[in-house]
């Protein structure tokens, strides 16, 4: 219930209620100009209650956003996530301090997405937007906001810090491929992984955790159900994101080439107590990528992937079926990720149609 009064001058609204316990518990606000405005304020509160939003929490939105992250999201993240997310809630804290999470409205949350977004890439950007939007879906499970203030946010980005990431032409993939497969050898254990991210379009953790049980010979498939910590030391972890265990189809000549390796372990790949593993595999492809005459200084490992998804899209391969492929949780992940593959070939479509019609 809702009592009011007024005191020097001013309306003060005070509500009380009573928790599952049967404990008392009040909540009042002062400095109202008029007792409309203080009973409008104790009907917005009643209200609150109503829904099972618990009025009496209303913690420092970074404090929630550090614990929600170490409570929901840390025991199950990579080294190089965890270390994506310290720098979101280090953005957080910097932008809104000490506000508490009722206090943010759909304007201040844009303003914040607006200011960060100028100094930063639409990707990074956006990543920061679902880690947001799914704390704050957790806040709203926990009962201590009835809205969602990240609603209809838009993205804000500064388009000059976008990095296009880097691919190879058809030309370019076949040249390096052949490179690759001349170079194998049962003892050129980077020569495998790297045809094997060709042909699959495979995280390098991933392909680094494959097992012979994971490769069906027969049905010429291959089971992504797990990750490898290159970085550390404690061997097989889970995937990036649950979406990511998947089984996909592979190519004969794939799997022709993985016969060859000795089965002299579980892992097909297993180069354990190899110092940073991922620079030596990168120092290699580079030299093979010199020998294929291709000079792209900033590409990867990682940049095979994006290769993969390129080759497939100008082959025609459905975007549904590539984003299945790569383990995306949903298209929209797969068409942010590579917006400037699909209007690029978005482009030639429209060329080729555009001639089609002229033949009319």
């Amino acid at each position: 219930m809702a009592n009011f009064m007024k005191r020097n001058g001013k309306w003060q609204a005070r509500v009380s209620w009573r928790d599952a316990d049967g404990k008392l518990h009040q909540k009042s606000k002062a400095g109202f100009a008029t007792k409309a405005q203080a009973k409008l304020y104790a009907t917005e509160l009643e209200s609150e209650l109503g829904k099972g939003v618990d009025v009496a929490a209303d913690p420092v939105f970074a404090d929630y956003f550090e614990q929600w992250y170490k409570t929901y999201r840390e025991p199950h993240l990579a080294k190089r996530t965890k270390a994506l997310y310290a720098t979101n809630i280090k953005n957080v804290r910097a932008y809104f301090g000490n506000t508490k999470i009722k206090a943010i409205t759909r304007g201040s949350y844009q303003r914040f997405i607006n200011k960060f977004g100028k100094n930063h890439a639409k990707g990074t950007v956006s990543s920061l937007q679902s880690r947001v939007r799914a704390c704050v879906k957790s806040a709203i499970a926990d009962g201590i906001i009835s809205r969602d203030f990240t609603y209809g946010a838009k993205i804000a980005y500064n388009s000059n810090s976008d990095n296009r990431v880097e691919y190879l032409s058809i030309d370019e993939l076949k040249r390096l491929t052949k490179v690759v497969t001349d170079n194998l050898s049962p003892g050129n254990i980077p020569a495998y992984m790297i045809l094997t991210a060709i042909y699959t379009g495979a995280r390098f953790g991933e392909i680094l955790a494959l097992t012979w049980d994971d490769v069906d010979f027969d049905d010429k498939t291959l089971c992504i159900d797990k990750a490898f910590d290159y970085h550390g030391k404690r061997g097989f972890i889970p995937t990036k994101t649950p979406s990511s265990v998947r089984t996909i189809r592979v190519n004969t000549k794939l799997l022709d080439q993985l016969k060859k390796i000795p089965k002299t372990a579980d892992r097909i790949f297993d180069i354990n107590g190899t110092p940073r593993l991922d620079m030596r595999v990168n120092r290699v492809l580079r030299s093979y990528l010199e020998q294929a005459g291709i000079d792209k200084s900033s590409f990867h490992f990682h940049s095979l992937r994006h290769t993969h998804v390129a080759y497939l899209l100008s082959q025609g391969v459905d975007l549904y079926a590539i984003s299945k492929r790569l383990g995306h949780a949903n298209m929209s992940i797969t068409s942010n990720t590579y917006a400037y593959f699909i209007d690029e070939y978005k482009r030639k479509s429209d060329d080729q149609i555009e001639s089609k019609l002229d033949k009319i």
